[in-house]
């Protein structure tokens, strides 16, 4: 069994779309910087001004840990508690 990356990383995209009215697919290579962990996936380019944008789409465990992290959170220990 293949072991998964905890991260990908690529300093380009394609993207491929199929147009709606006629069918026809493309695909375009774009130069986004890539990064993906299990917490969430990040898009970094430039703006239509050259400043630097980016788009971050969380996963369903990343929104859990930022909830926590904002106290947005359960009030209890996910450990079940260290001794005490």
């Amino acid at each position: 069994m293949q072991n998964k990356p905890r991260e990908i990383r690529a300093s380009s995209v394609t993207v491929e779309v199929t147009d709606a009215v006629s069918g026809e697919t493309f695909r375009r290579t774009l130069p986004i910087d890539y990064y993906e962990n299990a917490s969430a996936l990040r898009l970094i380019a430039e703006d239509a001004h050259g400043e630097p944008a980016q788009l971050v789409f969380y996963s369903d465990f990343g929104l859990g840990k930022l909830r926590d992290l904002t106290g947005g959170g359960p009030d209890k220990d996910p450990c079940g508690g260290h001794g005490g």
